[in-house]
């Protein structure tokens, strides 16, 4: 692990979509990573994945990016199961936490990659291969000086263009006001999307979102 302390490892890191957290898996997380992985689990790879081959069908695709404790792409994959989803996340417990939660819902629609989204983007998802992504409640970083390490930014969001199929969708949401107001102006510079939200750049919590928080998309 690079050690904040050194600012030459610092300048040498490359960018990346998280910051690793404290947490512990519980003992029914860590058996799940253990047990539930192989069906459930793709390793990274910077080879671009055969989702077809993956899934064993041809079907549109969602993608959740920081998926957290995985409440609402275990409820969107449940609802959803002619869509093929995949979950990307780098907490291991928030991930142990999903595959339960998808061995006890019996689902075959679901896999996860706990790795870094930035790469996952850059090498491992083909172009235009996803038809639906997901971006709920990034760490909204709030200090103005800890701005600049936030999600969706212009590079980012051109991983997404690549990424996402066109005529796709990309759902976003925080409750941080500010945060908001800098991803319309983001997406909204970028010539790959167009915002259907209302005349205000943002709606209400979509009524297909039922879990998380209370917040505007």
């Amino acid at each position: 692990m690079i050690s904040e302390k050194d600012p030459a490892d610092l300048r040498r890191r490359s960018v990346r979509s998280f910051v690793l957290r404290a947490g512990r898996a519980t003992a029914g997380q860590e058996r799940a990573l253990a047990q539930l992985w192989p069906k459930y689990g793709i390793e990274y790879s910077p080879a671009p994945l055969d989702l077809r081959a993956l899934f064993g069908r041809a079907a549109p695709r969602m993608l959740e990016i920081g998926f957290g404790a995985g409440e609402a792409l275990l409820e969107f994959a449940t609802a959803h199961p002619e869509m093929d989803c995949i979950g990307v996340e780098v907490h291991r417990p928030g991930v142990g936490r999903l595959l339960l939660g998808a061995e006890a819902a019996t689902l075959r629609n679901l896999r996860v990659i706990c790795h870094d989204a930035v790469e996952v983007l850059q090498h491992q998802l083909a172009p235009a291969s996803i038809d639906l992504a997901h971006i709920f409640f990034p760490d909204p970083w709030p200090k103005k000086r800890h701005h600049k390490r936030r999600l969706i930014q212009p590079p980012f969001v051109e991983l997404l263009a690549k990424t996402i199929a066109p005529g796709g969708t990309l759902r976003l949401a925080t409750d941080w006001e500010s945060y908001a107001q800098q991803m319309r102006e983001v997406i909204g510079a970028s010539p790959a999307f167009a915002n259907v939200a209302s005349d205000a750049g943002s709606i209400w919590r979509s009524e297909e979102r039922r879990v998380g928080k209370e917040c505007r998309s």
